[in-house]
């Protein structure tokens, strides 16, 4: 049995016939995976769930489920459980009225439905509320509803379009753990849109960075961070600062105003404008900075508490918004102090401008 369980070839999307929200989309979603699609509103990534959701057609290109053509199958025969942000539950159905409808429209016997209904609401932590209606749920215990109904008849595909969206952070964070568990317990595919770059890292086994109707880079979450493909992707996941630059030689960048940088630009030549990346978190500071590379000195302009750590921003490098992230147990120094810094070499992402 082949790996694979979603092929996408070639696949193209234009609504006017010349702009194309998606370009030649080539993609394999793996079985079994949490694959997300991640990526800023107009991307692409929405748009590539509809085409497999069903509810959108490809201009051109091939979708293919188990080796066999979908993108020419209506939805409601394609067997792909679909969760939206908005829940999309029946007002006038109770919870499981709503779980059922899914069996029931498969003529399964009255018998499993109730078994099946009873195992959904378990699932999802709700057993007890079958008899409610949505309009007596939270959001939170709708969504869960949500799931389990695009669960319940065992999809070997199941589409997230946002589930979270309209939840507080709290909340949110709560259902992401529960949907982390509930796909290690069924082990069923799941394609997951958003554009939290948070969520995705959390969630995903594979992450599929989308920009202007491209995947800009396919990876673990650990990859697209670590080693971003571009400057979008290094951008559009964390937070990082920007910063021009000249290639000198082999290991060393000159910097707009003047200073140099020890960094790795593989291999670029000389003179080659750059644009370079630089992790907040990875900046070194205070007496820990002392006597490494990349060692200067900086003045603190802003110093913003947020709990598990603290935001500065700096004057270094001749900008005044220059980030860097303390953990909770490190000394805070004061707005308007001068304090010793130092970037690690291996934490200069080099790219070409």
């Amino acid at each position: 049995m082949t790996d694979v369980l979603v092929r996408f070839r070639a696949v193209s999307k234009s609504y006017d016939g010349r702009a194309k929200v998606v370009e030649e989309l080539n993609l394999d979603v793996h079985r079994g995976e949490f694959l997300t699609l991640l990526g800023p509103s107009g991307s692409g990534k929405t748009t590539t769930l509809m085409m497999l959701a069903g509810f959108e057609d490809p201009t051109s290109g091939r979708i293919e489920l188990e080796g066999t053509r979908i993108d020419t199958v209506p939805p409601h025969r394609r067997g792909i459980g679909v969760v939206f942000q908005n829940y999309a539950l029946f007002p006038h159905m109770t919870v499981a009225e709503n779980l059922a409808f899914p069996l029931s429209i498969r003529r399964m016997k009255r018998e499993e439905i109730a078994t099946r209904t009873q195992r959904a609401l378990e699932m999802v932590r709700l057993p007890g509320f079958g008899d409610r209606r949505p309009q007596q749920l939270s959001g939170g215990q709708q969504q869960r509803v949500a799931l389990a109904r695009a669960l319940i008849f065992e999809p070997k595909l199941v589409l997230l379009d946002e589930p979270l969206g309209a939840l507080d952070k709290q909340l949110r964070e709560e259902l992401q753990a529960e949907i982390r568990r509930i796909h290690a317990q069924l082990g069923v595919t799941m394609v997951y849109v958003t554009h939290d770059q948070a969520e995705a890292l959390t969630l995903s086994d594979r992450i599929a960075v989308f920009n202007s109707g491209r995947i800009q880079q396919l990876g673990t979450a650990e990859a697209v961070y670590e080693h971003p493909a571009n400057p979008f992707v290094a951008g559009f996941i964390g937070e990082n600062n920007r910063l021009s630059a000249r290639v000198l030689d082999a290991t060393r960048l000159r910097l707009e105003d003047g200073s140099t940088l020890e960094a790795a630009p593989h291999g670029l030549p000389p003179g080659m404008a750059v644009l370079l990346s630089i992790r907040p978190e990875r900046v070194m500071l205070g007496p820990a900075a002392q006597g490494l590379a990349n060692a200067a000195r900086a003045r603190v302009e802003e110093v913003v508490y947020l709990g598990d750590h603290s935001r500065l921003r700096l004057m270094h490098a001749g900008r005044t918004d220059f980030v860097v992230k303390l953990p909770r147990q490190e000394a805070v120094p004061q707005p308007g102090s001068v304090i010793d810094l130092a970037i690690p070499i291996a934490s200069v992402m080099v790219f070409p401008a």
